[in-house]
């Protein structure tokens, strides 16, 4: 498989910046972009047949609509200044972003087939954190978006991984929809570093050599993935971001089954 078809970069521009649509690089639950404003500037749209959450990466900005009105979402200056504010979206929902500050906002759509959740802000104070592994695989989880949470198809967090330590470690999957043991999702990791010129190692591969691709990600970088096992690091001196949303058809949560091979490290 050729790893331009999993690894995309993205050079930012002002208004809206398409990263995949449903339906591209497999993923048929997702859709993924990052939208930049300027302060003052504002950016309109619908969210149709879809579920949005808008995460915001950095600035502060007004989302309003014919129901809602949040007028100031947004608190840290970047990804590596606190946990962020998401808003969330319900299908056919017209909206407006309006930015208060610049502000750098993720974009995850998902089709839905049902109401959900009305428009919301989860604020930081409304995420959880977790700490997981040990020793170089070590690293630290933000989830904005549970199962508990009334959407069709979404979970979402962020993960911060420390200079030169490993992430999705020991390599885990979530390909099949088999609980307890592993549940089907697809994901989406969108990378951030500190300092910027960072870069860390993606792989994704399937246990019948199928897949099999190792990636060099740097800032804005996003790696689709729709089945495989997806270990991560990054490089010693940078701190490591990295946006994960995950899609699943049927279930949702924190259920993957790890790679035999490697499922002795605990």
């Amino acid at each position: 498989m050729n790893s331009e078809k999993l690894l995309i970069h993205l050079e930012l521009k002002q208004g809206y910046n398409k990263v995949f649509d449903r339906g591209e690089h497999n993923m048929a639950l997702t859709a993924f972009g990052v939208i930049q404003l300027a302060a003052g500037s504002s950016y309109r749209a619908s969210t149709g047949e879809c579920e949005v959450a808008l995460v915001l990466l950095g600035g502060r900005c007004a989302v309003r609509g014919e129901a809602f009105d949040f007028a100031e979402v947004g608190a840290r200056r970047n990804v590596f200044d606190g946990r962020p504010h998401t808003v969330y979206l319900p299908r056919r929902t017209a909206y407006e972003i309006a930015a208060v500050t610049d502000a750098d906002i993720a974009y995850n759509a998902s089709p839905a087939t049902r109401d959900t959740a009305k428009p919301c802000v989860i604020t930081p104070e409304m995420t959880r954190e977790l700490t997981l592994g040990r020793d170089n695989f070590t690293r630290k989880a933000t989830i904005m978006i549970d199962e508990t949470f009334d959407s069709e198809h979404f979970y979402i967090g962020e993960g911060m991984i420390p200079s030169g330590n490993w992430s999705g470690y020991p390599p885990h999957r979530h390909d099949v929809d088999n609980p307890p043991e592993e549940i089907d999702m697809e994901e989406t990791y969108f990378y951030r570093f500190n300092p910027p010129q960072g870069f860390g190692i993606q792989k994704v591969y399937t246990p019948d050599g199928r897949i099999d691709e190792t990636y060099t990600v740097r800032n804005n970088d996003t790696v689709a993935i729709a089945e495989g096992y997806h270990p991560l690091c990054g490089a010693p001196g940078y701190e490591m971001y990295y946006l994960w949303t995950m899609a699943g058809r049927v279930n949702r949560g924190l259920i993957s089954a790890k790679d035999p091979q490697h499922g002795w490290v605990k």
